[in-house]
């Protein structure tokens, strides 16, 4: 596990953790680590929402399914940031959602009974780690939010533009990359994917932006 503080560190939910205290806090909650190649699906909707996930290497998208079979993509998830974690904390009897890994990932699993449930040891790391595990959830709430911002919107154009516009004041640059490709970009905007690539090349003629592949320039 040593060979992962570096990366544990940077996660929310071990923040203001010493090395030592993390170590013991991993052995404690039985915490394992998890090699998932792409595609492939860590947690799939429906299983018990039992796990926390903490992305150490690659990348996972949390992904639903219409009744239709369309795919709306919530979200793009990276080292070192959690996921299921709102769930897991809930005590959802199963996960509305499913995890995917968009690349080649190693991923932490920590059954979340042992965070939610102080154990036999009395570990004194309880407490900060459930103040933390709250100021994650406080964190990705507004996250949602901002998503939800985005999707209302009436036309592709709008979405769009607003996306972009998050992205590089979340940047803080004109010039900057998304994690998705056209399709998972058109999944996450809930949009068609012609009528986005559609809409690139509109705003492109008009000079309002430029852009290769998944690298953006709001002009």
């Amino acid at each position: 596990m040593k060979k992962y503080i570096k990366t544990l560190k940077k996660c929310r939910l071990f923040e203001a953790v010493d090395d030592e205290s993390l170590l013991r806090m991993l052995t404690c909650f039985g915490a394992k680590v998890e090699i998932f190649d792409k595609k492939y699906t860590i947690f799939a909707e429906g299983s018990p929402a039992k796990y926390i996930g903490i992305v150490l290497s690659g990348s996972v998208q949390i992904i639903q399914l219409d009744y239709y079979g369309n795919r709306s993509i919530l979200s793009e998830v990276r080292p070192p940031e959690m996921f299921a974690e709102a769930f897991a904390c809930t005590e959802t009897p199963s996960l509305p959602v499913s995890v995917i890994a968009d690349e080649p990932s190693e991923i932490m699993l920590i059954d979340s009974t042992h965070i939610l449930h102080t154990c036999q040891n009395h570990c004194g790391f309880h407490q900060q780690l459930i103040y933390n595990l709250m100021k994650d959830l406080a964190a990705k709430t507004i996250l949602f939010h901002q998503r939800i911002e985005i999707t209302s919107k009436r036309s592709t154009r709008e979405k769009l533009l607003a996306y972009l516009l998050m992205q590089s004041k979340k940047q803080n640059s004109a010039s900057f990359e998304i994690p998705f490709d056209r399709q998972e970009l058109a999944d996450y905007l809930e949009v068609d994917r012609s009528g986005l690539s559609a809409e690139i090349g509109k705003l492109k003629k008009e000079g309002l932006l430029d852009c290769r592949k998944n690298h953006f320039v709001l002009l």
